[in-house]
């Protein structure tokens, strides 16, 4: 009889909790969700958060998203403060190719698992770079970008601003196999006066930041890291279609919650998200800052931070740049 009113007992609370927990699934949001950007202010991270922000405000009537920049550490602050958040889908982070592909193998000891800490909810932008270089470049594509650098090993610089584009052009050497100094900046703000001075002959820089340069004929526009030409830049090339087949190095960012966040909100999130990157507003403007609408299901998302942890961990491995 004990053992009877025990389990009824564990039964009568169970129910309670799960009644609680469908409660609290059924009134989501009922009070603000924390959008944490693991970058600073300013940056395309922190632009493409505060759209998605700004329309779930508009979308709910009320604020019910509030953005909260953490930058530090290549995006590992910020990622580390949701991965070890309570999973019930009020602290989000907006993480990005390099917080949940490249610093899974760029840290020897990472502090988060970008795939078992994090449930995926759903991409929201793309940001391919374009390969830029100074007008004393004898290369007016990549081809021929491939033979200089070949007949000249070593001779050619780049720049990068971020461990990304550090990357894209260190997928380029390895594919292409040739050789390239790599000079590091700080910022894109530091990076891109010296290539357009001639101190870097080249660069991997975004397509916001170097467009206006390429058309003012400051600089050579060689061609676009996506797979398919980019809508404000379709007069350029891919690298792929121009001379190094196979070459792809588009930047993703996306919505994440920590890991064992209830499914039915992660699938609230993901309707409401995609409503919003899907809508023409958006996608225009994040046109104009060299980004593109995208958006899709939660485990077609999971799915690209497996491929991409998979494929940026053999870069990182071959260009040596793992961190301790």
């Amino acid at each position: 009889m004990r053992i009877a009113a025990s389990v009824l007992a564990v039964a009568a609370v169970s129910t309670l909790f799960a009644g609680a927990a469908g409660a609290q699934v059924k009134d989501y949001p009922s009070r603000p969700v924390r959008f944490v950007v693991p970058f600073p202010p300013g940056g395309a991270t922190d632009i493409v958060t505060r759209v998605v922000a700004q329309k779930m405000n508009d979308q709910y009537r009320r604020q019910v998203a509030v953005v909260d920049n953490r930058g530090g550490a290549g995006g590992v602050v910020g990622a580390e403060i949701v991965a070890r958040a309570a999973a019930d889908g009020y602290t989000l982070v907006m993480g990005t190719t390099g917080t949940h592909a490249i610093n899974a193998s760029l840290y020897a000891k990472p502090l988060y698992d970008p795939v078992k800490d994090f449930a995926p909810v759903t991409p929201t932008a793309l940001l391919p770079n374009m390969l830029v270089a100074h007008p004393s470049i004898p290369a007016k594509n990549v081809r021929e970008l491939i033979a200089l650098a070949k007949a000249n090993p070593g001779d050619l610089s780049y720049a990068s601003s971020g461990n990304f584009l550090y990357l894209s052009g260190a997928l380029f050497t390895s594919m292409a196999d040739v050789r390239m100094l790599h000079v590091p900046f700080k910022g894109g703000s530091q990076a891109m006066p010296a290539v357009v001075s001639g101190e870097v002959g080249l660069s991997f820089a975004t397509i916001v930041s170097s467009l206006p340069l390429v058309e003012t004929g400051k600089l050579r526009g060689l061609a676009v890291t996506s797979a398919k030409r980019f809508p404000s830049a379709k007069s350029y090339p891919t690298v792929a279609e121009s001379g190094l087949p196979g070459y792809e190095a588009v930047a993703w960012y996306g919505v994440f919650a920590p890991n064992g966040t209830p499914g039915e909100i992660v699938r609230q999130l993901n309707t409401d998200i995609v409503r919003i990157v899907n809508s023409a507003e958006v996608s225009e403007l994040f046109l104009k800052q060299g980004a593109e609408s995208y958006a899709t299901s939660p485990e077609a998302f999971a799915k690209v931070v497996l491929d991409d942890v998979a494929k940026w961990g053999k870069v990182v491995k071959a260009s040596g740049a793992q961190a301790n």
